[in-house]
């Protein structure tokens, strides 16, 4: 690119996985100088060079039931490093824009947007890291000082995103002839009710404490459906008050992402061999092109098909590549196929990316587990289809729930592509007895532990507006399995090698109200961004002495909690504002990247006896 032309200079570098869990489409980012938004994905260049198609069949199943015009999931734009900044490559990336639009003085205190031409914007295409805003006619310092962001914001429950508004807020809705606002501090403890902005040209000020609050929640205007990521507003009104928020805060953003593993099918094997030799046989015109390769030893595990079932699956992918897609007739199930595959484990079906290993189970815990599955090799796939904002309704992760609340949208029109990853790892998959769990179930007190969890299961989705309250309630089958794994988890990373947010789970807890019968099993795993996937330091962890150890281990640090008795006393919330008993941080809480419900339905009594529930837990004391 020439260097006479203007460029959109690169400002940092984040690893694809940050795309879908902390810095995907909607977030903010934190640079050294301010602060940007990533922008929708109508700006984001998906060029073949820079962006390859990632094949998962039913996740996109399950991404077209919610967004039916998408064709495929592509990740994201990643090109070669390049040391000249004005390089076409350079300029490929990930798109963003400045956000919040409000900056700060430091020297003189002048707050204002950067479309005032105040504060002026000094690039630097060889430092990107010092690239920022200046106040170059600051008279309070002998060199123009760079400004910050204006740290406080207003979102909405519906995702919507704005500028905190200041020249509202301190004229109370007024007009003012001639704002000049400026925000001062009065202490150097930056809590609101120390920070107050003035308008120097009315004289009017007003301290930020008096924007928090639900009382003063309701003197703010009224959302007005801005996107800032799509630069865009909703052409329908909002209707909800603005929640002032902190810049940088957690509930900012929450992203909404569908998973699979990837699990061989019967009619699977020629597809995935395909899938991986897509750069060799993606310019195969014609069957007689496959015997030249076939001849040249080039199609490898292929040779076992046919000329013409391999062309025929060869068109099939080019078509679905080019979006020609069946619509989806329903919401496919993403759990059932792959309880099937770990359970009924099938030596023919193992392959590259998904390879199982059946060991015997410890002998301390046969009376309560039916098999474990040392899962070798796995592949999975995450595709963000959207975010919400100000609360995290975990629950969008996981179609099981399926609640009926959209979140925010990434693009300004339908969009025909979502972002993927696909990471490669390792795992254990545990499967319990079902007659140990029907048994479990039937006792009186669980029974009545699943009245308080379903009151709170109830509590929770009214207060964020969710129909249907009772549906889709997980069950103390659920509560039970997922506690199980929680504590697994954190025990298996003091041995495994791998931390304990790099650790995930997938939760297989089913009655046999569906045709697939009752799942009640766990997949442990955890995976990376690379062909190889990991080191094997979790499996070699599932072999029967040493799993034994380990869940043994996890038991006896769950009988008591270091903020026990309160924890133990903690029962199910009936306000709505949580959704878990027994379990807090010190004892079964997980980072947000482990945990598939954001910590919800946990309950540490339900798995062994503590201080005080001696008759709900699963496990006898050995």
């Amino acid at each position: 690119m020439s260097k006479k032309k203007k460029i959109t200079p690169r400002v940092g570098e984040l690893r694809p996985s940050q795309l879908m869990f902390t810095y995907g489409v909607g977030a903010m980012i934190d640079l050294p100088k301010f602060s940007v938004i990533v922008s929708g994905l109508d700006d984001w260049p998906t060029s073949p060079e820079y962006s390859e198609p990632i094949i998962e069949d039913r996740l996109l199943s399950a991404v077209r039931s919610k967004k039916p015009l998408v064709k495929k999931l592509l990740s994201p734009p990643v090109t070669e490093a390049s040391s000249d900044p004005f390089d076409s490559l350079a300029c490929i990336g990930v798109p963003v824009a400045t956000f919040p639009r409000w900056m700060v003085c430091p020297q003189c205190r002048t707050l204002a947007p950067i479309s005032s031409d105040i504060f002026k914007i000094k690039e630097n295409p060889y430092h990107p890291e010092r690239t920022a805003y200046r106040h170059e006619s600051c008279n309070k310092a002998k060199k123009p000082p760079d400004v910050y962001p204006a740290r406080f914001l207003v979102s909405c429950e519906k995702g919507h995103l704005d500028d905190f508004p200041w020249d509202w807020f301190v004229h109370t809705g007024e007009s003012c002839g001639n704002p000049q606002l400026a925000l001062y501090e009065i202490s150097p403890s930056g809590e609101a009710s120390d920070l107050y902005v003035k308008c120097h040209g009315c004289g009017k000020s007003k301290r930020m404490s008096e924007a928090f609050g639900k009382e003063n929640r309701e003197k703010l205007p009224k959302c007005r459906g801005r996107h800032p990521h799509l630069r865009s507003y909703d052409s329908e009104k909002c209707g909800h008050r603005m929640r002032p928020l902190i810049l940088g805060a957690t509930n900012t953003w929450f992203p909404a992402v569908y998973s699979s593993i990837a699990i061989p099918v019967d009619s699977g094997k020629l597809r995935e061999l395909i899938n991986n030799q897509w750069l060799i046989l993606k310019d195969v015109e014609n069957p007689s092109i496959l015997t030249f390769l076939r001849n040249q030893g080039s199609l490898g595990e292929l040779n076992e098909f046919s000329n013409d079932e391999i062309f025929a699956e060869i068109e099939k992918r080019r078509s679905e590549d080019a979006g020609e897609l069946p619509a989806p007739s329903a919401e496919p199930d993403l759990l059932a196929p792959e309880w099937q595959s770990f359970s009924n484990f099938d030596p023919d079906k193992n392959s590259e990316d998904f390879f199982l290993t059946p060991v015997d189970v410890p002998e301390d815990y046969d009376d309560v587990i039916e098999k474990v599955i040392l899962v070798e090799r796995l592949r999975e796939v995450r595709a963000l289809i959207g975010f919400t904002r100000l609360d995290a309704l975990g629950e969008l992760t996981d179609p099981e729930f399926k609640i009926q609340i959209e979140p925010a949208p990434i693009s300004r029109a339908h969009p025909i592509w979502v972002p993927a990853t696909e990471v490669r790892g390792e795992g254990i998959f545990i499967q319990f007895k079902e007659e140990e769990i029907q048994a479990w179930l039937e006792k009186s007190a669980v029974k009545k532990r699943s009245e308080k969890f379903l009151v709170s299961h109830k509590k929770w989705r009214n207060a964020r507006f969710i129909k249907d309250a009772e549906g889709n309630y997980p069950g103390m089958r659920y509560v039970l399995v997922h506690t199980f794994a929680h504590l697994l988890i954190r025990q298996l990373s003091l041995d495994a090698g791998y931390s304990a947010s790099s650790i995930r789970e997938r939760i297989y807890a089913r009655s046999d109200e569906r045709d697939e019968g009752p799942m009640a099993g766990i997949l442990i795993y955890t995976a990376a961004p690379d062909s190889e996937g990991t080191l094997g330091g979790l499996v070699e962890l599932g072999s029967p002495e040493r799993l034994s150890l380990h869940i043994a281990k996890a038991l006896e640090n769950a009988l008591l909690c270091a903020s026990d008795p309160l924890c133990s006393e903690h029962l199910p919330s009936n306000s709505g504002r949580t959704l878990h008993g027994a379990a807090c941080h010190a004892c079964a809480f997980l980072s947000e990247t482990s945990c598939e419900r954001g910590n919800k339905y946990l309950d540490r009594a339900t798995v062994i006896p503590t201080v005080l529930d001696d008759d709900l837990a699963f496990f006898k004391v050995k």
